[in-house]
Formats: C-alpha cells, structure tokens, sequence
C-alpha cells in the first residue's frame, strides 16, 4: 500500500501476482510489530536473490544430487552404514553443527510466536549447502565411503529444508 499515491493491492492479488509460496514466506520473514516492506519484483524473482526461491533450490538441489547418484549405483546409506568420520572438512562440520541447531529454532520460534526465526535459519542452512555444493563435490570419484556420507550429509539438509517449509506451509519442489 502506498499512502502517498493512495494506491493498495489486495493480498489475493499479490499471491497472484507471486505465488503462496513466495508471499507466505516474505510475510513470515518479519516479526509481527514490524513494519512489512513487501518487495513484489524480488519476489516475482526466480533467482538466488528472492529468499524463499534461494531455499527451496537448496531441496531441489539434493533431489538432483540424489538422482545423479543413483544413476551410479549409490544410494543414501542408513544412520547404521555411513561413515561419518569420512566427513572432515570445515564445511561439512558446519553443515552437521547447523542441522543440529534445527530442534533448538523450532522450539524457540513456536515458544516466542516468532515464525520469522525460521525463515532466517532455513536462508542460512541454505546459505552453507549452496557454499559447500559449490566448493565440493558431492559424489567423489573412487571414493565410496566419502560420497555416502556426503549423500548422508546433505539429505540431512534436504530433511531439515523440507520439515521447516513444511512448518511455515510453503511446498519443497524437487526440481526447479
């Protein structure tokens, strides 16, 4: 709404005009006594800028990994068979300590009806996936050990990306 110009746009057209996912995830973006500056262009945006676009390429990502994976004949190992002392990189350590952070913002979002605390945790989880994707490599040639816990590592991200959309209601697309 501008006041100055005296113009407003209904919500029914700002989802039409964005999408659900899109508006439901910027409304969510804000505490609820703040003021909401709605950015209808970033939100139109199919791009790494538009926030709620950034983190649900993270789970499309992993849906694609997951699929190039089992093109080669590895699938996701059980908590029981991976090995996880494979995973030593700095990067990876950070994902698993972010993951592990997940419950902790849950509770903490529901506790304080601050919903907003999710979105700011799901663009920084998808933030660090996206860095080590680009840095590493997921699936390691000769290495079987290494790209199963790799695999193990960012389906855990996928988990955790598509559980905390869920929570806010906005869909986790397996392929953008």
């Amino acid at each position: 709404m501008s006041t100055r110009s005296g113009k407003f746009v209904t919500l029914k057209e700002v989802i039409d005009e964005v999408g659900s996912d899109a508006c439901r995830f910027f409304f969510l973006m804000r505490r609820s006594d703040s003021p909401l500056d709605f950015d209808l262009e970033l939100a139109k945006k199919q791009s790494t800028e538009n926030p709620v676009f950034y983190v649900q390429y993270a789970h499309a990502r992993v849906c694609s990994i997951n699929r190039n994976a089992q093109d080669v004949g590895l699938t996701v190992p059980t908590t029981a068979a991976v090995q996880l002392d494979t995973l030593t990189l700095a990067d990876e350590l950070a994902l698993a300590k972010m993951l592990s952070r997940y419950p902790e913002v849950i509770a903490g979002a529901a506790l304080q009806h601050e919903p907003h605390r999710v979105t700011f945790y799901l663009q920084e989880l998808a933030a660090k996936f996206h860095s080590y994707y680009n840095q590493h490599r997921v699936i390691v040639d000769d290495d079987v050990a290494t790209s199963e816990a790799r695999l193990y590592l960012v389906n855990a991200v996928k988990i955790v990306i598509h559980n905390a959309l869920r929570v806010l209601g906005v869909s986790s697309p397996e392929k953008m």
